[in-house]
């Protein structure tokens, strides 16, 4: 992999553009893993056990002629809550994959389902949504391809509503205001269409450069800028059920996206969306640590071919509080540490900006962590800085950076890699 030439160390056969086109391969393949992963991932807004009906007893499997009783009585029923405990009914039948089955291949039930979504009834839409996502978390892949025609109205719904209806306070109290008590299933219902929708995206990968087209970009884009601007006006915890399909939602988006024309199709400025998006990284951090993931991959998605997106994490100065979540995690770690190196990539220019600064010091931290990942990524985000700051060798010498190195010259994984950044920074 590398060669010895006039008494230093090069990589063998390539410069800066074989260095790029390698870390394009590698994160091509990551994206495309994580996004996997991300998308088979169950996040149910209920415990993953069956719920238990009335008098305790688990919820039973649905013939046809049940799942048609309940969908005339929902559709039919004379009282809205008489209507809402049928689709109670049948939500905690769906959670059968034998009903699930039943229900997808009986003619119109799934029309039927949407149109109670898009009722102007609140708790029938709540229900609906909730049936929806049973369906759209099936193991059998046929049955999540059924929820596909409420997709639009998915997309719909989510960007039609005024945030400040939508993210209101959680009910955790019988005490709890008239006014609040009228609104807050919205919140929920809103929650329970953006997890709806991350499994129906998960279906329709061959169509998601026509969602693109369709606006789905800048109106995902749109309710980031609302959730952030709701986080700091509320200090409810439970705005992470809305945050999440949203982030997972664009994360996955982007994946599919043309890299010149992300911040077109969003239709937002790019400060505007990293500014959000560290908002929502700093109340995570306080409320929900483990949410941090998906707000950091969906930065790592923006920056990974957008000089833009990078040129706005510089210039709003947001380097040092991405340093400052090093410590939470070695996949948090491992995230950060990718972002750094997206910035780094983009050339000189970047990496003026990246060092002189704190970098090198929180690197001499992460090379002393245990997780070989995370030493790699702080291996190749020194190379690159090394490569277009030089200077910054002697640097990383001076802070005992040599020691740092050492640990490691015995790993397999990493002892190729260790040497040839060891020469390169005695070279400089």
């Amino acid at each position: 992999m590398w060669l010895r030439r006039q008494g230093c160390l090069r990589p063998a056969g390539c410069g800066v553009e074989e260095l790029r086109r390698r870390r394009r391969e590698r994160e091509a393949a990551l994206r495309k893993a994580r996004r996997e992963q991300q998308l088979i991932s169950k996040r149910l807004l209920r415990d993953d056990a069956p719920e238990e009906g009335e008098g305790g007893c688990v919820a039973v499997i649905l013939g046809q002629a049940e799942i048609q009783q309940f969908l005339q009585l929902a559709q039919r029923g004379t009282e809205e809550k008489e209507r809402g405990r049928a689709l109670v009914s049948l939500r905690r039948g769906l959670q059968h994959p034998e009903t699930q089955q039943t229900f997808i291949w009986l003619e119109g039930s799934m029309r039927t389902l949407v149109g109670l979504l898009t009722s102007n009834q609140a708790l029938l839409q709540l229900e609906a949504a909730r049936c929806l996502h049973e369906l759209s978390h099936s193991e059998q892949s046929a049955v999540a391809e059924a929820c596909l025609p409420a997709t639009s109205y998915l997309l719909t719904y989510l960007s039609g509503h005024s945030s400040d209806f939508i993210l209101c306070p959680r009910l955790h109290s019988p005490t709890t205001h008239a006014a609040t008590v009228a609104t807050w299933p919205k919140a929920e219902l809103w929650g329970c269409c953006g997890v709806c929708l991350v499994p129906s995206l998960h279906h329709l990968q061959v169509n998601n450069a026509l969602l693109i087209t369709h606006g789905a970009l800048s109106t995902l884009g749109l309710l980031l800028l609302d959730l952030a601007g709701a986080v700091q006006r509320t200090e409810d915890a439970g705005l992470e059920l809305l945050a999440c399909p949203v982030l997972r939602c664009l994360s996955n988006l982007l994946t599919e996206a043309a890299v010149g024309a992300v911040g077109e199709q969003m239709q937002l400025r790019d400060e505007r969306v990293v500014a959000a998006l560290f908002i929502l990284l700093q109340f995570f951090l306080q409320k929900q640590p483990s949410l941090l993931p998906e707000g950091l991959w969906l930065l790592n998605n923006l920056t990974a071919n957008s000089p833009s997106f990078c040129t706005s994490l510089l210039s709003l100065d947001l380097i040092e509080p991405l340093l400052q979540l090093l410590p939470v995690s070695n996949v948090v770690s491992l995230l950060v540490l990718t972002v750094l190196c997206n910035v780094a990539e983009k050339g000189p220019a970047y990496c003026q900006h990246l060092w002189p600064g704190p970098l090198l010091c929180s690197l001499l931290g992460t090379l002393a962590f245990s997780d070989t990942e995370v030493v790699g990524q702080s291996l190749e985000l020194l190379q690159l800085l090394f490569l277009y700051r030089p200077e910054a060798a002697q640097a990383f010498l001076q802070q005992s950076g040599l020691q740092a190195l050492e640990r490691h010259e015995k790993e397999a994984q990493l002892q190729d890699r260790v040497h040839a950044l060891q020469q390169t920074a005695l070279h400089s």
